[in-house]
């Protein structure tokens, strides 16, 4: 068994569910990394993954899910340098929703994601500058950032300290990590338990507390300055979907339900197991 990449532990792991292992040492949780390789979970991330699997239609849900991301914006911008020229790189940028209203706000734009549909999307249809690849094996040479974001995109990786670590590296000093995550230690991922509903591997792999996110950022350079829970706007569409779809409660109910124009009515849901996390890199 390696040893846990947040705290370094050598013990051995605790089973908690299935191919879930928990460190004994700092309570971190994971998948079992010798259960899935790269290329399974490379090919996890296709067309589907958008439309049909996670999602019933990402792209139709665009105006709900750049709502979320305005929130995040808006929070992010109160910590930005004005000093900075304020280069942004997203890490994970999908169909570049979030990276097409940071423009506005920031001189230049990056994204990257391991989606070959999305990035096509972002780049073809949005007019932006994106890569389609592994952040880990992309070449940045001396290229450094102001910001870098990763919205909902730490818990799919399966290597996610070696993310922190080279993002630290193309960061500058008192540049701004951004990211949100599913929060193992919340009241609600505790009560569920193995029921929790991000407790779902491949695509979750890691599951962080605040303490185990902040010892692994405090390892690679960083500090945190901003900690809240906040909640998503979630379109009615989507929701039914999920139920009665995804947790096959009753397909034919979604059919009938989808009738009345769902995709026009949105919910604001904040169930307190998000974490949405800002460190400087000092």
């Amino acid at each position: 068994m390696n040893n846990c990449i947040i705290c370094g532990g050598a013990d051995e792991k605790k089973v908690l569910y299935g191919s879930i292992l928990k460190c004994e040492e700092c309570g971190h949780a994971f998948v079992n990394p010798q259960v899935y390789n790269d290329e399974e979970l490379f090919r996890f991330y296709n067309d589907n993954y958008f439309s049909g699997n996670e999602y019933r239609d990402y792209v139709a849900d665009k105006k709900i899910i750049q709502k979320n991301f305005k929130a995040r914006l808006s929070v992010l911008q109160k910590f930005l340098n004005p000093s900075f020229h304020h280069r942004l790189l997203e890490i994970g940028c999908a169909y570049g929703f979030f990276l097409e209203i940071a423009k506005e706000y920031f001189n230049v734009v990056k994204g990257i994601d391991i989606a070959q549909d999305g990035i096509a999307y972002a780049h073809s249809q949005l007019n932006l500058e994106v890569i389609c690849g592994d952040f880990l094996k992309h070449e940045l040479s001396n290229e450094r950032f102001d910001v870098v974001c990763m919205w909902d995109t730490i818990e799919h990786l399966s290597s996610p300290h070696l993310y922190i670590e080279k993002i630290s590296k193309n960061l500058e000093i008192n540049g701004l990590l951004a990211l949100t995550t599913p929060d193992y230690g919340s009241l609600n991922a505790r009560m569920r338990r193995k029921k929790w509903r991000f407790l779902k591997p491949p695509e979750h792999l890691h599951f962080f507390t605040k303490k185990s996110l902040a010892t692994l950022l405090h390892r690679y350079g960083f500090e945190i300055i901003y900690y809240s829970h906040p909640g998503v706007y979630l379109g009615l569409d989507n929701i039914v979907y999920k139920i009665f779809v995804l947790h096959e409660k009753g397909p034919w109910v979604y059919k009938l339900l989808s009738k009345i124009h769902l995709n026009r009515v949105y919910l604001y849901i904040n169930t307190f197991d998000i974490m949405f996390v800002i460190a400087r890199k000092v």
